[in-house]
């Protein structure tokens, strides 16, 4: 049995890897394109390159999912049609079993998609962030479209670019009242974090009253803020790109400053229960072979894979939003479509078995 289990291991992990670079590297050539409209100033085409070589591994574990789906109904498919599951069947060898000698590559899959998305691309990702960013930032006027908001009581902030050594570009801080006037109107050309704290350089500030505006001119000035180079870190980032533990503590920040967290708890969840994910969707691609598509082409194995992956991240695209709208706890949102992958992969198959 173990000989046998290394070889559906290798077939269908070979089956996953092979479905998971095509994706990805279509994923990648995609985001080059796009890429290429930015070209300006410092950030060239070499620095396009690299910021999409930088971004893959997000991508890798994003896709991972999908690519075990359609992954095992290749790998699994192609030991269908050569008549070797039917040959292992009568040997003796159960249904369970075959389901525990798929799951096991799949399981060494996910931890290594686990430590990339934890350890590995929320790392990459923001350090590519930052650089596009610094490129970007000295063409754009005041505000940079790749820069970033960020709300911290009665102050809303901008930052053109962030790099992970608490630098900021570009700073524009704008202070309200209570009845959201404004009232005070910063702008630095860099900031940086020593000591604990923060300092501006070359600000202007401007203060607005009933009387008019007063603009003062400062080459450093001291800035108070709850904000460290760490939360900067995960700041920079979508919640998606974020690793596990910076979701966690992005979103007990926001809620000590009494903002909303949703979105940052929803991409927790859905991040954490990840490797449930990618077992449902194998449990499923099993329940199909054994079930539904033991008989038919490559090709419409692999439709159908799509086919289910599509519905399955439409649900969960509906699903969070509506979490945030209609005010439930964001794990169901993230729970649900893994319980009916769950649901459905065990109910074909123990009417097969």
């Amino acid at each position: 049995m173990g000989k046998l289990n290394r070889y559906i291991g290798r077939t269908v992990a070979g089956a996953i890897f092979l479905v998971l670079l095509v994706i990805v590297g279509l994923d990648l050539l995609s985001e080059l394109v796009d890429g290429l409209k930015e070209i300006r100033g410092d950030y060239t085409f070499f620095s396009v390159l690299k910021y999409v070589a930088m971004t893959s591994p997000g991508s890798f574990y994003d896709y991972l999912p999908f690519a075990a789906l359609v992954g095992c109904l290749s790998g699994l498919g192609s030991l269908a049609s050569s008549s070797e599951l039917v040959v292992m069947r009568a040997a003796g060898v159960s249904t369970w079993q075959l389901v525990a000698a798929v799951l096991k590559p799949t399981v060494l899959l996910t931890l290594v998609g686990l430590c990339v998305a934890e350890f590995v691309a929320p790392v990459s990702q923001q350090i590519a962030e930052s650089q596009r960013a610094v490129a970007l930032q000295k063409t754009a006027s005041i505000h940079s479209r790749h820069g970033m908001w960020h709300r911290e009581g009665k102050q809303f902030m901008h930052f053109n670019a962030v790099q992970p050594n608490g630098v900021l570009f570009g700073v524009s801080i704008f202070r309200f009242d209570e009845n959201r006037r404004l009232e005070q109107n910063t702008f630095a050309e860099r900031a940086y974090f020593i000591d604990g704290h923060w300092t501006l350089e070359d600000a202007n500030v401007v203060d607005l009253n009933d009387k008019g505006a007063k603009k003062q001119h400062f080459s450093q000035l001291d800035w108070d803020s709850g904000l460290s180079p760490d939360l900067l870190n995960i700041l920079v980032l979508d919640p998606q790109d974020l690793s596990i533990t910076g979701l966690w503590r992005y979103a007990s920040y926001l809620k000590k400053q009494g903002l909303n967290a949703g979105d940052y708890e929803l991409a927790f969840w859905n991040k954490l229960l990840q490797p449930l994910t990618i077992m449902g969707m194998v449990l499923v691609a099993i329940s199909f072979i054994f079930g539904p598509l033991r008989n038919v082409t490559m090709g419409f194995r692999v439709f159908v894979g799509v086919m289910v992956g599509i519905v399955f991240r439409t649900t969960q695209d509906i699903l969070g939003p509506s979490s945030m709208v209609y005010g439930f706890d964001p794990i169901y949102a993230s729970v649900l479509p893994i319980a009916l992958c769950f649901m459905a992969g065990i109910y074909m198959l123990t009417r097969r078995t």
